[in-house]
């Protein structure tokens, strides 16, 4: 099998994974703050390692421990959903490069800020 073709199933799992859990999964911990960032789906369709992203910290265990809970349902609905030979057995890891990502642009934008009255008040002082 091409990697073309596993690249594609990926992405559509990771679809399909993420509006199943919006739509069709009913638990309180499962709020609307995460992303699914990317599904890794083996070549030979069994397994699906699924990466998910949650923004705000003190939910982030909640819910991955939801998602692991539901994960017979989510792999039931997949194979509903869509067409591939196997149902994959999935798995949820957290991603935290969107957290980090957001913290990387605070820091930046701190320290622009920083530089930006460091500037000014150079130019102050020169006057």
């Amino acid at each position: 099998m091409s990697y073309q073709r596993i690249d594609r199933i990926s992405e559509e799992v990771r679809r399909e994974v993420d509006r199943i859990i919006r739509e069709d999964l009913g638990d309180p911990r499962i709020d609307g703050t995460f992303s699914v960032t990317r599904a890794e789906v083996t070549r030979d369709l069994r397994y699906a390692k699924i990466y998910v992203s949650v923004l705000e910290e003190d939910k982030r265990e909640p819910m991955m421990a939801a998602l692991k809970s539901a994960a017979g349902f989510i792999r039931r609905e997949l194979g509903r959903n869509i067409i591939i030979r196997y149902s994959p057995e999935l798995s949820f890891v957290s991603d935290r490069n969107i957290a980090y990502g957001v913290h990387i642009a605070k820091v930046l934008s701190d320290a622009r800020k920083t530089e930006e009255l460091e500037a000014h008040g150079t130019e102050e002082d020169d006057r």
